[in-house]
């Protein structure tokens, strides 16, 4: 058994919980998921960024305290992602004390290291992504991520020698070519650092709502800065050292693609900074688009991944958030495509292939499932699938992982038209195509489990399994042949009933 650290971003308070976040959020659970089952013991991190200067202007326009605007609105994430059947093992507040002690520890290393200076800073300034920004990124003025004048800001700030960095980070891209995936998105960061790197500010005193910094007390630490190390927070540095190393060496940092910037540059100078190995995995995936355009507060199309989950069903919204983009492409959300994915992959091919299965052996075994053949075709054409969709979990591909699941399903519904077991007498041809396909959807349940949850334990029971299809602990239970024969089948309702289109 190894150890496998998962962490999401941690989402602004002041937004809403929208379809965006809940890919981010669903590919991290099936990651967590998979790593379960494959026999690792995991750890899966997410939470809410509360500081900032947007938290406390919000604050104010609703006459709160930012404490209580944050109070009050960082339940909403938790209580979506609960919907979501989110499997988090932390939500980390960063109002908490203990992300404060970690914060403090974190600077106060790269402080005593020689890596933090004051100075005065004056520079363009983006609100919304609580970063300054160079002039010559800008467009027309206005911010490339939120299409909103940049304010221009004086003030004093500690500022942390991002400079001194260059060469280390170009030497670390070099020695550790897979630590940012995929290859475009590591390009892209390797661009920005081969144009040189420029100090930044860390600090503000323009407001008092962020973490104190410990040797200034007329400052607090800028929301980035504060919101990146939440990652050591949930793993205790500072606090106890050997958790901190038993998790740190194995983290996957989960990120979308507008914070590279942030993630695979800043941050692995701060760990250089601050005498610890940067990450050892950082995965930025494209956006979820509506209409061609990122879904935001400002733009207006934002979808609600609760209402989507309660018109089609929880399993179907995650299946289709993993199964219709390639994971670390843009992907574009529409209503057509989910009905079109749900109605094909959901209804026609898993629901028909069980429905099918279950009817036959109901029907004309009564109700006794039969054993798998052990040198079947079609398990030997199983084999070669499972061990795709293996490979793919590996490499944080689930597109291509369900790729290789439903090649199984097809498979085996194409089998099933052939010999038409519907029309068979009882014996032994009726049996060993029901075995089959019985050990299909086992497999199948496996290996789609962290993506559907629900459903692969609700076909489990169908076909008469005890427990769950995340009970293995292993992958020693993806091996051909371990269907349990004479398991009682239970012929049900359709699982997926089709949609009309609206």
């Amino acid at each position: 058994m190894s150890e496998f650290f998962i962490t999401t971003p941690i989402y602004y308070v002041n937004d809403v919980p929208h379809l965006g976040h809940a890919y981010t959020m669903v590919s991290a659970d099936a990651l967590a998921r998979w790593h379960r089952l494959a026999g690792d013991e995991v750890f899966f991190l997410t939470g809410t960024d509360e500081h900032g200067l947007k938290i406390s202007q919000a604050a104010a326009e609703n006459n709160m305290s930012p404490k209580e605007w944050t109070d009050q609105l960082s339940p909403r994430f938790q209580n979506a992602w609960q919907k979501l059947n989110i499997s988090y093992d932390d939500f980390i507040r960063t109002t908490e004390k203990r992300h404060y002690v970690t914060v403090q520890s974190f600077l106060q290393s790269i402080y005593d290291n020689g890596f933090i200076y004051k100075d005065k800073y004056v520079g363009l300034y983006c609100v919304s992504c609580e970063a300054y920004y160079q002039e010559s990124e800008l467009i027309d003025g206005n911010c490339p991520i939120h299409n909103r004048p940049a304010t221009l800001m004086e003030e004093d700030n500690y500022f942390f020698k991002l400079s001194a960095f260059q060469e280390r980070l170009l030497d670390w891209y070099e020695v550790a070519p897979e630590a940012v995936r995929p290859a475009t998105k590591r390009n892209e960061a390797l661009g920005f650092i081969r144009q040189g790197l420029q100090d930044i500010s860390i600090t503000r005193t323009s407001i008092d709502w962020g973490v104190p910094v410990p040797w200034d007390d007329k400052h607090v630490f800028y929301v980035w800065y504060d919101a990146l190390v939440n990652y050591l927070t949930a793993i205790d540095f500072g606090r106890d050292q050997s958790k901190f190393e038993k998790w740190w060496p194995h983290v996957h940092h989960l990120i979308g693609k507008d914070i590279i910037r942030f993630h695979c540059i800043w941050w692995p100078a701060m760990c250089m900074a601050a005498g610890i190995e940067p990450p050892a995995n950082i995965f930025a995936h494209g956006w979820l688009l509506v209409g061609g355009e990122k879904m935001a507060k400002s733009a207006g199309n934002k979808v609600d991944p609760i209402e989507l989950a309660d018109e089609f069903g929880l399993d179907a919204v995650r299946y289709y958030l993993l199964r219709d983009t390639v994971f670390g492409s843009d992907g574009d959300f529409t209503y057509e495509a989910l009905t079109s994915r749900y109605n094909s992959d959901l209804a026609n091919n898993l629901g028909n292939l069980l429905q099918r299965v279950t009817t036959v052996v109901a029907t004309k075994l009564d109700g006794k499932a039969p054993s798998p053949v052990l040198d079947s075709k079609l398990g030997q054409f199983a084999m070669v699938a499972v061990n795709k969709a293996v490979d793919s979990w590996n490499q944080i591909a689930p597109q291509d992982a369900l790729e290789a699941i439903w090649s199984m399903i097809h498979e085996t519904n194409a089998v099933l038209e052939d010999v038409a077991p519907w029309k068979l007498e009882p014996g032994e041809e009726l049996r060993n195509v029901l075995g089959d396909a019985l050990e299909v959807l086992r497999l199948v349940c496996i290996l789609s489990y962290p993506v559907m949850p629900e459903a692969t334990s609700r076909v489990w029971g169908r076909i008469g399994l005890p427990g769950s299809p995340s009970d293995g602990g292993s992958l020693d239970v993806l091996s051909w042949g371990r269907y349990r024969a004479e398991s009682i089948i239970e012929k049900g309702s359709p699982l997926f009933p089709r949609r009309k289109f609206s």
